[in-house]
C-alpha cells in the first residue's frame, strides 16, 4: 500500500439517500421547467420540417425539397431567372403568385450597397436550382422579411414557396433586349419615349418577393 493514500471514510447511508433525493428533485425541477418555457413555433415548425421525407437544410437554415430535378448549371447573382411561382404562409395563406412565367432578379437585396433584388433565402433557392426544376423551398425569418409587417405576410414570417425555373440570362442582355423592344415599339409609336414594353422588369426593380 503506498504511503501517500489516505483511507477513506465509508459515507454513511442517510446521507446517500439525502443525495439522492436532492438529484431526483434537480431532475424534476429542470424538467418542470422547460415544460413551462414557451416554444417557438417557427422553431418548432422548422424543426419538424426538417425531418420530413426529402427535405434538405443549406447552412443557412434555407429549406427545400426538389419536386422535380434540372438540368445544367444554375444562374448566379449576374441573371435574371424566368420563373412560375407561388408564395404562402405555412398555414396555407397564398399572398403572391405568377400569373405566366416572370423575369425576376436573382440577386438579393443589398441595404450596404443599396443594390436592390429579391429576399436573401429566395436568392438562394434560385441559385440552388437548374433549368427545368421545380423545388419547394421553407424561407426562416431570417431570410425573409424578418421582424417587417408585410400586410398580408406577419412579421417572423417563415414563406413557403413553389418554384419553376424555365431560363436565365445574364442581366446584362436582358437589359440590352429590353432597350431593343422599347426602340422597336417606339418607332411603331406603340411606346411614348421613356417607356417600358408591356411585361418588362424595369431596371432596378425588386421582383417579387420583393426585398421590401
Amino acid at each position: 500500500m503506498s504511503i501517500t493514500a489516505v483511507p477513506l471514510k465509508p459515507v454513511k447511508r442517510r446521507i446517500l439517500v439525502y443525495l439522492w433525493i436532492g438529484i431526483a428533485l434537480a431532475v424534476v425541477a429542470a424538467a418542470s421547467l422547460a415544460m413551462q418555457t414557451p416554444i417557438d413555433p417557427t422553431t418548432a415548425f422548422l424543426a419538424k420540417n426538417a425531418r420530413a421525407k426529402g427535405v434538405l437544410t443549406t447552412p443557412s437554415g434555407l429549406q427545400y425539397q426538389v419536386l422535380t430535378p434540372g438540368k445544367g448549371a444554375g444562374p448566379t447573382d449576374e441573371d435574371i431567372a424566368l420563373i412560375n411561382y407561388e408564395g404562402r404562409l405555412v398555414d396555407g395563406t397564398v399572398f403572391d403568385k405568377s400569373q405566366q412565367p416572370t423575369p425576376i432578379p436573382v440577386v438579393a437585396s443589398n441595404p450596404e450597397t443599396g443594390r436592390q433584388g429579391v429576399i436573401t433565402g429566395f436568392s438562394e433557392a434560385l441559385k440552388l436550382m437548374s433549368k427545368g426544376a421545380k423545388y419547394r423551398v421553407w424561407i426562416k425569418p431570417s431570410l425573409g422579411y424578418g421582424e417587417k409587417d408585410q400586410g398580408v405576410i406577419p412579421p417572423h414570417s417563415t414563406l413557403v414557396f413553389d418554384l419553376e425555373l424555365f431560363e436565365f440570362i445574364p442581366e446584362s442582355t436582358y437589359r440590352q433586349i429590353q432597350q431593343q423592344q422599347m426602340m422597336q415599339q417606339q418607332q411603331r409609336g406603340a411606346v411614348p419615349p421613356g417607356a417600358l414594353p408591356s411585361g418588362a422588369l424595369p431596371p432596378g426593380a425588386e421582383g417579387r418577393p420583393s426585398a421590401r
